[in-house]
């Protein structure tokens, strides 16, 4: 219940979100309450991925993009996401979750989220994300055009490149099967 509240409350903050080139880290804060800890008394690992969603909500309309996925009747899907722990979040700390795009190819554009404390990395994810319309895929040019972006994409970082290779791999791995 308590995520829904936690989205409530971003919808009710983001008319007032200040718009920022696509490349600007969206930076959004949040506090470990009980409900979100586990039996090990540190937020759950499920819960990292809800609260990712309540960022990539945030950095989408930092970037002016919410409000023609809104119009558009886009839906913005996750096609692959990896999650690295780091540092336990403990019940009350409070955290900022930093969600910026690193780069895009003709399906898919790249996101990084990190789950940070006090200057510390507690948790950091690759994300890989779609849009579509009318259940079909929309091309990322597509989405580019409607932000007015028109720069190519940018080189994707080694750590990043590695993550898609083996998502591939992984991808060709199940289809064997």
């Amino acid at each position: 219940m308590n995520l829904y509240l936690r989205l409530l409350l971003l919808l009710l903050k983001l008319p007032f979100v200040r718009h920022r080139g696509v490349f600007e880290p969206s930076r959004i804060h949040f506090r470990v309450l009980p409900n979100d800890c586990d039996i090990n008394l540190h937020m759950n690992n499920g819960r990292y991925l809800t609260f990712l969603d309540l960022g990539r909500t945030h950095l989408t309309a930092q970037t002016g993009l919410l409000s023609v996925v809104l119009k558009r009747r886009w839906q913005p899907v996750l096609a692959a996401a990896e999650i690295n722990f780091i540092r336990a979040l403990p019940p009350f700390a409070r955290f900022t979750i930093v969600s910026r795009l690193m780069t895009w190819d003709e399906k898919y554009f790249y996101i990084e989220q990190r789950f940070e404390r006090g200057g510390d990395l507690c948790a950091m994810t690759f994300v890989k994300a779609v849009f579509l319309a009318n259940g079909k895929r929309l091309a990322s040019a597509e989405v580019l055009k409607a932000l007015g972006v028109k720069d190519s994409a940018p080189t994707v970082p080694p750590a990043l490149r590695h993550w898609i290779e083996m998502s591939e791999l992984k991808k060709q791995h199940t289809a064997v099967r």
